[in-house]
């Protein structure tokens, strides 16, 4: 808890517990923030803010309140400083760390949350949520709301975490969510087809990355993926120290003697003239990448890696191998752009399987320019598709698969239309024969379908499940 003015330069010495900028979530002794969005003004709630119970408003221009009132320029500029302010800088208080880019960023986070916690304490902040030893939150987005960041991040220091591990999406870094808050390390994973919808060009998505390394301090580290054509456009913009990983002979930490099996992977990384060997149950050369670039980070902090159990990583949503004794494969994996398709097909047909049957959709109100090109590359990898919906929002279903098949018409044997995604993950279970391996796509462990009229539960893992048992059910009864 706060007092006005020890936020503000302001008489009012108003007590207040938290910032709030959504009236459906203040709660008794609230700051209240009118920020102004595309399509809602804060400013027209600040009736009910007080019914809540806010004790004071922070607004661009006074209004119709025997409320406190902070009047300030813009109240959307001033929103992370207040954050900030209130909670104390609790960015400061810790080492973060930050990943960004279009795919590996929740591997990569997820690993070096991990590993820390085995010897310390660390927070994770991303796709798969808000978690940290005994403490778990939920979020809407990948990099949450300015409000929404620095109280999670205040609620890991009072844990006792001494890291953060998270992902700073590129919608997020845009939209100033970071901003106040400055990273000692920073990780740039890639930079491939994905969000246009929002950045119109590739140029604008990597300036909006370039966030993350523009508020890394001069005394951190930026550590960019060198085989990505946009490394060295991106080292442009930092702000910290600069080195590369990667296969590149040039990379700072360059992985080789890469070994891929079904079972795990194996490869060295090397870094001043010191070689390590790494043994993991992540599979895939898109592993390979993401676990030199959470090794480096740790690494670079100073740890012995090879002190670090490698075999307890598991991540949520990515390369799930679902088995109930059924004499098929079903894997569960949160892959949803063209460049991860291909990066998961490169591992999937390493493993041994008669037909490959996937489950895929795209979701809706997001960069339509890219359905196309994956409807092909999974018609391409697949004997069969099945293309049903995935957080389809406003959108109607069938125009989405309309533009996933627009490139595949002529292999119409290949592929079917089930709408429902419950039906279709339970169809590719029921028509799967022994030696098969069904690849279930686009959403991971999330639990939730964004649909039309809101959101409902939803887990395609569970689904699988489910699908597995009445299958195998049915099977003995009969």
């Amino acid at each position: 808890m706060r007092k006005l003015n020890e936020i503000f330069d302001t008489e009012y010495n108003t007590l207040v517990k938290d910032v709030k900028t959504n009236t459906k979530e203040i709660e008794d002794g609230d700051l209240f923030v009118c920020i102004k969005g595309f399509n809602v003004d804060r400013h027209d709630f600040v009736d009910e803010a007080k019914r809540k119970g806010a004790k004071a408003l922070v607004v661009n221009h006074e209004v119709d309140s025997d409320l406190p009132q902070i009047v300030v320029k813009d109240t959307n500029k001033e929103l992370a400083s207040i954050c900030t302010k209130f909670y104390d800088y609790p960015s400061k208080k810790m080492t973060m760390v930050g990943i960004t880019g279009t795919d590996g960023k929740t591997t990569t986070s997820t690993i070096i949350y991990e590993l820390l916690n085995e010897i310390t304490k660390c927070g994770y902040i991303g796709t798969n949520g808000v978690h940290a030893p005994n403490y778990d939150d939920d979020s809407n987005n990948t990099t949450p709301t300015t409000e929404h960041l620095n109280r999670f991040l205040n609620n890991f220091y009072e844990k006792g975490c001494k890291y953060v591990s998270m992902e700073a999406g590129s919608e997020g870094l845009a939209q100033g969510r970071c901003e106040g808050i400055y990273f000692d390390y920073s990780v740039f994973t890639n930079l491939t087809h994905e969000h246009l919808n929002y950045h119109k060009t590739m140029n604008n998505y990597l300036i909006a990355k370039s966030t993350l390394f523009k508020q890394t301090k001069k005394d951190g580290y930026s550590l960019l993926n060198i085989d990505d054509p946009y490394a060295k456009e991106m080292s442009k913009y930092c702000n910290g120290k600069v080195l590369f990983y990667g296969s590149d002979k040039k990379a700072d930490f360059r992985f080789t003697n890469v070994v891929i099996t079904p079972d795990y992977t194996d490869f060295d990384i090397v870094y001043l003239n010191k070689t390590y060997n790494i043994h993991s149950p992540l599979l895939g050369r898109f592993n390979v990448y993401n676990l030199t670039a959470a090794l480096g980070i740790l690494i670079l902090m100073g740890y012995d890696i090879n002190k670090f159990d490698l075999n307890v990583l598991f991540i949520d949503g990515r390369m799930n191998d679902i088995n109930l004794g059924q004499d098929f494969k079903v894997i569960v994996d949160y892959a949803h752009t063209p460049n991860g398709y291909l990066n998961l097909f490169e591992l999937t047909r390493t493993l041994k399987s008669n037909r490959t049957i996937i489950v895929a959709g795209s979701a809706g109100e997001r960069d339509k320019t890219k359905r196309p090109t994956m409807g092909k590359i999974l018609v391409d990898n697949a004997d069969l598709v099945i293309f049903t919906y995935e957080d389809p929002r406003s959108e109607d279903p069938n125009d989405i698969i309309d533009d996933l098949t627009s490139e595949v018409m002529d292999k119409q044997d290949k592929f079917e239309r089930v709408t429902d995604r419950h039906e279709a993950i339970k169809h590719a279970i029921d028509i799967a024969k022994k030696g098969d391996m069904v690849l279930v796509l686009g959403k991971g462990d999330e639990t939730y379908e964004c649909l039309k009229d809101g959101k409902i539960y939803f887990n395609d893992i569970e689904e699988v499940k489910n699908a597995l048992k009445d299958r195998l059910k049915s099977k003995v009864s009969q």
